[in-house]
């Protein structure tokens, strides 16, 4: 049975270039940097959790809700293959329970904060925005979208930012979890706009700060499907 079962719907993804440098501490044993065309790539994430299960059980006022997270891109060669993977800095969600989960199973680096959402629809345009409060301040960020979709074509940046269907937990400078995140190739829309607010260095840390400077290389909006994590193993 899968750990966790539920739909991601409505991703915005806002992909800034960086120096891969920053990201060394961060990096899980056995794993390395994966690049895009040789940039190295740290993604804001936000998207709302749909009919969300654990171990096959709708938890109470845990089943719809919103997450934002900071996260790179790593791979790890098992087999001779590669598997290509995410490491999150930190994950944001409005309810204790799911962090507590989180930490203590997969030990993964959540926080609770109050959130919100809006997606609105009209005119032929979507607009689709994540926010949370940190010390009595309000972060978002939104996009404005055409409503017809698109498929990701194979092989492009989208795909890259997509296509990462592992996750890497850091527990020490030697050991590493790994687990499984599974979903079908994603749609997306074309954005016509877009708005980001947000003080990285007071969320994610001085080791993000500079993001507070950076236009994102890309943004995209990805309509997202059903999804399963799988239960964690130790890589190696």
């Amino acid at each position: 049975m899968s750990f966790l079962k539920a739909e991601w719907k409505k991703l915005i993804l806002a992909n800034y270039a960086v120096d891969e440098d920053i990201l060394k501490k961060y990096l899980p044993a056995k794993t390395e940097i994966d690049k895009w065309n040789g940039t190295t790539y740290v993604s804001l994430v936000g998207f709302m959790f749909k009919n969300t299960k654990v171990l096959g059980l709708k938890i109470p006022f845990h089943v719809n809700f919103e997450e934002v997270n900071l996260r790179f891109y790593v791979k790890h060669k098992h087999e001779g293959e590669w598997k290509r993977g995410v490491v999150f800095i930190k994950e944001i969600v409005p309810r204790h329970a799911i962090t507590f989960v989180a930490n203590t199973f997969y030990k993964e680096h959540y926080a609770t904060l109050p959130m919100r959402h809006l997606w609105e629809i009209k005119n032929n345009n979507q607009t689709i925005e994540y926010a949370w409060k940190l010390k009595n301040k309000w972060h978002s960020f939104s996009v404005e979208s055409e409503i017809n979709k698109s498929i990701i074509e194979p092989e492009s940046e989208a795909a890259f930012i997509t296509e990462h269907y592992w996750g890497y937990t850091k527990i020490n400078n030697n050991t590493t979890f790994e687990y499984e995140v599974t979903h079908p190739t994603w749609d997306q829309f074309k954005i016509k706009n877009y708005k980001i607010d947000v003080d990285f260095g007071s969320i994610y840390g001085d080791d993000f700060k500079e993001l507070n400077n950076l236009n994102p290389k890309s943004i995209m909006l990805a309509e997202g499907s059903a999804i399963t994590v799988e239960n964690k193993r130790k890589v190696g």
